[in-house]
């Protein structure tokens, strides 16, 4: 029986509980959100002598930052150059150097506080599952490597031992990645918090943001906190009516489901070098290990209502695989889910001097909030937009029409490909 239950944080020894909040505060900086941006945004202005207190609604890690696959990516989902079309090439190759600096910046921050993210730092795999996919391989080694990325693109014989099957015959191996465990790397960014003087406050929802003297009230049910500036990092996990960041993305669902630890010859060949993985597919297929030797699948799509079809389509991608394993049990089954924009770009907000935001990581969760948060704080403690990585755009210039049905419509077209799979139909 498949357990409906995040797998990471059965794999953490200790999950940091932290208060309500239960009286007022004032701070320097308040921060409403314990994910990737919030704390990294919180860590880096403590180090600069702020006073910051974070609001977390449930708790830390409870949203995207706890559930997601846990890939060290560099860049966006979008190639260099297009990213040069959609933003023009001075903002465009900014972007694309910043976040490929990203998964060291997330590495940098694991040495630096000792956390323990049961981490690989060998590099991820894009493999091309047919010859389109193989295509863009080939494309996107062009375009980073002539950026100087530490990339190579493994044929053959290579490609077939790193990827642990024979069924892909071309990936691209991102040296610069990797993977974390998302939960013990977000709760160690907590502990890291706490240690440097953060307050951090969970089940303390957020109601509203007013304008009192200069300064800003944040508040919650019972209290408040007053602070000079306002950090938003709450993304496709806002909650409430408060703002209007979320008229900026439609939601995608991520499905995720994992085995029981495998032994044996069978599973040692797969992914034998730790790397993450994920393939070319329309709605593509992740593919990881876990410290004990779990497999794990992905795909987008929610299951709830539909978990025949999911679990069907995971015995069919690890049949296709790694038909050597046999007949696998699955132990565990979760969704989480990202804020999404057409142009897979994410966007930074400026609503009122004082206040900052970002949504829209599309999926790269780990090194775009990481990144995001030490942007966010160098730029509250310099006032210099230069260290952004991208312009702030306005929310009603960014404003998504008809998004809840996006996101239905998504969910459906993505259900009825998998189906597809399947029955064989779409390969």
């Amino acid at each position: 029986m498949v357990k409906d239950q995040v797998l990471w944080s059965v794999l953490v020894d200790e999950c940091p509980k932290f208060p309500k909040i239960h009286h007022d505060i004032q701070v320097d900086v308040c921060v409403i959100g314990a994910g990737f941006t919030g704390l990294s945004t919180a860590i880096h202005l403590a180090e600069k002598g702020y006073s910051v207190a974070i609001l977390e609604a449930h708790h830390v890690g409870s949203g995207g930052s706890g559930r997601n696959v846990g890939l060290v990516n560099a860049g966006t989902w979008a190639q260099p150059d297009e990213l040069n079309v959609f933003m023009g090439e001075k903002a465009g190759e900014k972007l694309t150097s910043i976040l490929g600096e990203a998964p060291k910046l997330v590495f940098d921050t694991i040495d630096r506080f000792g956390i323990n993210a049961q981490e690989t730092r060998t590099g991820n795999l894009h493999m091309g599952h047919n010859r389109e996919g193989e295509a863009d391989v080939d494309i996107r080694y062009q375009q980073l490597s002539r950026r100087g990325a530490d990339v190579e693109v493994l044929t053959g014989s290579r490609c077939h031992e790193y990827c642990g099957t024979t069924t892909i015959n071309k990936a691209l191996l991102d040296k610069r990645a990797g993977t974390v465990n998302p939960y013990a790397y977000v709760t160690g960014l907590a502990k890291a918090a706490i240690q440097l003087g953060v307050k951090i406050f969970e089940d303390s929802s957020v109601s509203g943001v007013v304008k009192q003297d200069n300064q800003w009230c944040v508040q919650t049910t019972q209290h408040h906190v007053t602070a000079d500036k306002v950090v938003i990092a709450t993304n496709a996990y806002t909650e409430g009516e408060w703002h209007d960041i979320l008229k900026t993305i439609y939601f995608v669902q991520y499905y995720q489901i994992a085995s029981e630890p495998l032994t044996g010859e069978a599973a040692d060949k797969i992914l034998p070098h730790k790397n993450g993985s994920w393939d070319t597919r329309l709605a593509l297929s992740s593919i990881r290990r876990d410290k004990e030797g779990r497999l794990l699948l992905g795909t987008v799509g929610a299951y709830q209502g539909k978990a025949g079809l999911y679990q069907s389509w995971a015995n069919l991608m690890q049949k296709k695989y790694f038909p050597e394993l046999g007949q696998l049990n699955w132990q565990f089954q979760w969704t989480g889910k990202f804020g999404f924009t057409q142009d897979h770009i994410m966007r930074i907000f400026e609503p009122a001097p004082g206040i900052v935001a970002a949504t829209a990581y599309n999926g790269r969760g780990i090194t775009t909030g990481t990144m995001m948060g030490k942007a966010f704080a160098d730029y509250l403690h310099n006032d210099d937009r230069e260290q952004l990585p991208l312009p702030f755009t306005t929310i009603e210039a960014n404003t998504l029409s008809c998004r809840n049905a996006r996101s239905l419509f998504y969910d459906t077209g993505i259900a009825l490909y998998h189906a597809g799979q399947c029955l064989r139909i779409i390969q």
